[in-house]
């Protein structure tokens, strides 16, 4: 493994490839109260992740390209992840479930070591393992879930209790989670050593059925956590020992029975201690063709503004990297933590083979720019970065 392999940016990518290329249930997910489903489920899902940013005129600061590029503008390929995911879901009798999920994904490309400059290479493997339990009670459930993640500089564990209550006229479904995990890190670098990272996270939702074609949810999560979040790969990189962060998410399902689709639209804030605020904004529309065919366009806009000890790129030096102020106390050139705007535009293609079997098919673009900033004005000095994803997946129930 190269010494520019980022944990950090692994496991971030580890756990949203977790979300967008399995889209199974997941150990903090929502479960249905009554009785446990009448039958198993079996999912494979593989995915093509590859990331790339633009080099050349685009990444001018103050006239003068970053990387020494002149002319037209070029790409510069970065990760490359290839993840594979099984899940399975199997009714124990009628009160009780068990589900489990592997994970297994191949990491390889280059990660840059400041800002978008100093591409290296890297490469690494990771697996990981969900499993839950849940019971069913006459009015909610109870689900209790453990999870690993290993790769070879970095091992997560956690633990999760979540439970629902029903209400009696079945309208009204209230939601509330606790996780907790415990992340070692060891990077091949040794520029820590035996480095630890804990956290808590806390979820309260509740849903609401409005009508036959109308579902709202609203979900508050507050997350604690202790450790090293540092980058040891990245050149000037010392954060807080410290990061909590607050969450407020909103869904509404609408179904239009005329045309025989129904909207997803999604809002959620983020902010926490770090000084970083963001907004995301989804919209989905699932259209039915026919009996056996779904197709469903979505649209994302997310925009963030730059963490407090953010070190913003100093053009009259650049493509080096600036020095933090010697009275920093924290400082961080990651491009993740600067100020910018994203667009992730996806199709997702769904056949029902029969009863019990069906297949998709997602494609999703992304693009993130930091003129794209919803408001002010996002970190200069950065490559414009993109990322594709190819998503297979079968479902079978049993």
């Amino acid at each position: 493994m190269a010494a520019t392999k980022t944990p950090s940016h692994s496991t971030e990518l580890g756990a949203a490839l977790l979300s967008a290329a399995m889209a199974l249930p997941c150990i903090m997910g929502a479960a249905h109260a009554g009785s446990a489903p009448e039958k198993g489920t079996l999912s494979f899902k593989f995915l093509n992740y590859q990331e790339r940013q633009q080099l050349g005129k685009d990444t001018a600061v103050g006239g003068a390209p970053l990387s020494g590029y002149s002319g037209a503008s070029a790409f510069d390929e970065r990760i490359r992840v290839k993840a594979s995911a099984t899940n399975i879901m199997l009714p124990l009798n009628a009160e009780w479930s068990m589900a489990g999920t592997l994970i297994t994904d191949s990491i390889s490309g280059a990660s840059p070591a400041y800002h978008t400059q100093a591409l290296s290479g890297m490469k690494d493997f990771r697996r990981a393992v969900d499993t839950s339990l849940t019971r069913y009670l006459p009015n909610g459930t109870l689900t209790v879930g453990m999870s690993h993640s290993g790769e070879n500089d970095y091992v997560s564990r956690a633990v999760s209790v979540l439970t629902t209550q029903v209400s009696e006229d079945k309208n009204t479904t209230w939601t509330a989670g606790l996780g907790l995990n415990r992340d070692a890190i060891q990077p091949a670098n040794f520029i820590v050593t035996h480095e630890q990272k804990k956290g808590a996270d806390l979820l309260l939702g509740v849903t609401q059925v409005f009508s036959m074609n109308d579902i709202v949810q609203v979900n508050l999560g507050h997350y604690s956590g202790h450790g090293y979040f540092s980058d040891p790969y990245k050149i000037y990189d010392e954060r807080p020992r410290d990061r909590q962060h607050q969450t407020f998410q909103a869904r509404w399902n609408h179904h239009v029975a005329a045309w025989g689709g129904t909207s997803r639209l999604a809002y959620r804030y983020y902010t926490d201690t770090w000084g970083i605020r963001s907004h995301t904004l989804d919209a989905e529309w699932v259209q039915r063709l026919g009996s056996d065919w779904r197709v469903a366009p979505l649209l994302r806009l997310y925009s963030q503004n730059a963490a407090r000890f953010y070190v913003e790129v100093d053009p009259r030096i650049a493509p080096f990297p600036p020095s933090p102020l010697p009275s920093a106390v924290h400082f961080s050139e990651d491009q993740r933590l600067s100020a910018f705007g994203a667009i992730t535009m996806g199709l997702k293609v769904t056949r029902q083979l029969n009863v019990d079997t069906s297949v998709d098919v997602k494609v999703e673009q992304y693009g993130q720019k930091a003129v794209w900033k919803f408001t002010g004005v996002g970190s200069q000095g950065l490559a414009p970065f993109y990322a594709r994803s190819i998503q297979v997946g079968i479902t079978h129930a049993f």
